[in-house]
């Protein structure tokens, strides 16, 4: 996995996940990779929608034990 800023969510329902990573991805650069790491089952819906419909880029979504994790490259 290319480097990347880690943004532990873990134990944060739904909506505050995605409320989150819109909020932290305001202050990032372009391009940024932004790894998101939740334990919201409601996640692996929440994430890929938001970022396509703020246009970010959704490179790689995993499950992981009692949870998933997300890169997300921010809109150039």
């Amino acid at each position: 996995m290319p480097h990347s800023l880690i943004y532990d969510l873990k134990g944060l329902k739904c909506p505050l996940p995605v409320l989150r990573t819109r909020k932290r991805m305001l202050s990032l650069a372009p391009g940024t990779l932004i790894t998101v790491e939740t334990t919201d089952p409601l996640a692996i819906i929440d994430i890929p929608h938001f970022c396509n419909e703020d246009g970010h880029s959704l490179e790689q979504s995993e499950a992981l034990a009692g949870g998933h994790r997300f890169v997300i490259r921010k809109k150039v």
